[in-house]
Formats: C-alpha cells, sequence, structure tokens
C-alpha cells in the first residue's frame, strides 16, 4: 500500500471522543477546510460551555496565514481560556497559533520543535498587479510581527529580524522566547477539567470522577 493509498490513522470516532473532552487538534497543514473546521468546533464548544477551558493541539509544519488569523481573532473572541499544546513540531502557522494561545496555558512536550519565519507567497501578473500583491503581503506581514509580538512581549523589530531566516526553537528555548509557558511535565498539565461538547456539559453524579 502506497503513502498516497493508506487510509488515515486518526480516524473521525478518535477526533469526536477528543472533541466530547473539548480537545481540538491540527495535524498536519493548515488549510482553508480545516481552518474552518477547527474555527466552528471553537465556536461549537464555547456554545456549550462558555467557561470551561477548549484544548487546541498542534503537530503542523504550517500552512495558511488566513486560517491562522481567523482561528487567533476567534480565541480572543470566546469567553474562554484555550489552551495550546505543542505535540512534536509547530512550525510557522503551527508556532503561530501555539502563542495563540491563553497566557499560561501555551505548553509543549519536552522535544517539541518550533519554527519561526516569514510567510511566502507567489506574486504575478501585470506591473499594477504586482504592485497590489505586494501591498497586500506586506499588510500581511506586518500584522503578523505585530500579533506575534504581542503575544510573546518580543519587540517588533525582533520578531522581524527573527522571521527573516527559518529560526528553529527547541521547547526551553520557545519558553524563554515566549512562544510558550511551561514544558509539560505532568499528565495533569493537558487533562482538561471538564468535559461537554454539542450542547451538553459532562457533569459527574455523586461518587463518579471525570
Amino acid at each position: 500500500m502506497t503513502e498516497q493509498t493508506r487510509p488515515p490513522v486518526f480516524t473521525e470516532p478518535f477526533r469526536r471522543e477528543l472533541f466530547e473532552r473539548r480537545i481540538l487538534v491540527l495535524d498536519g497543514a493548515l488549510d482553508d477546510d480545516n481552518g474552518l473546521l477547527l474555527a466552528a468546533q471553537i465556536f461549537a464548544l464555547a456554545a456549550a460551555d462558555s467557561e470551561a477551558d477548549i484544548s487546541l493541539w498542534i503537530h503542523s509544519p504550517g500552512g495558511s496565514v488566513p486560517a491562522m488569523l481567523a482561528i487567533r481573532d476567534l480565541i480572543r473572541l470566546v469567553p474562554n481560556d484555550v489552551a495550546t499544546l505543542a505535540l512534536g513540531i509547530a512550525y510557522s502557522a503551527g508556532q503561530f497559533l501555539l502563542t495563540a494561545g491563553t497566557p499560561g496555558k501555551r505548553h509543549v512536550l519536552p522535544h517539541t520543535r518550533v519554527l519561526m519565519h516569514q510567510g511566502s507567497a507567489g506574486i504575478g501578473g501585470s506591473t499594477g498587479d504586482v504592485e497590489l500583491q505586494a501591498a497586500d503581503l506586506r499588510h500581511t506581514r506586518d500584522t503578523v510581527l505585530g500579533l506575534t509580538s504581542e503575544d510573546t512581549g518580543q519587540p517588533v523589530a525582533k520578531i522581524f529580524e527573527d522571521s527573516l531566516h527559518d529560526h528553529w526553537y527547541a521547547a526551553k528555548e520557545a519558553i524563554a522566547y515566549g512562544f510558550a509557558d511551561s514544558v509539560v511535565d505532568s499528565f495533569a498539565t493537558i487533562l482538561p477539567t471538564s468535559v461537554s461538547a454539542g450542547g451538553f456539559v459532562a457533569t459527574p453524579q455523586q461518587g463518579e470522577t471525570l
């Protein structure tokens, strides 16, 4: 069986089980489709329970800038804390979403690698088209730099300089830079404190635990 025809291991039942525990997962590249799905899931979980944390687990090489900006906007819009966790790699858009989590609740596993760089985009067409595309690209770049500065506490000038080329960070380096807050050293750190989905809140009965 080739890589192209191999069925996905992370199937819908697994995703549903995690969703019911208020855990969302970005596994792989972020695109418009899974970006919209993540945004809709954040909204659904916030609507079901406006107080319980939402967890976003990230293992991603990066992807769509519009999608990552939309997800960050929604993270800031919902009343819930959004805890982020980098699993393995959080590159580019993955780094941005890791850092967009609620301060104090942005986690990395011990051997996580984080990559920051400026996004790239194809530019072509007439001279006028190129000028318009370049202006839009600069606007997007400056927006991302400003938000990354806001989320990390680093000056915009430093973010700009450090993102000119691929820049990798080990777990503790990512924390020192401000991408995350802690290295996970306990299962309790990432265990959701409440379970709810689809408009229902799971509340333990007497003698029961979640």
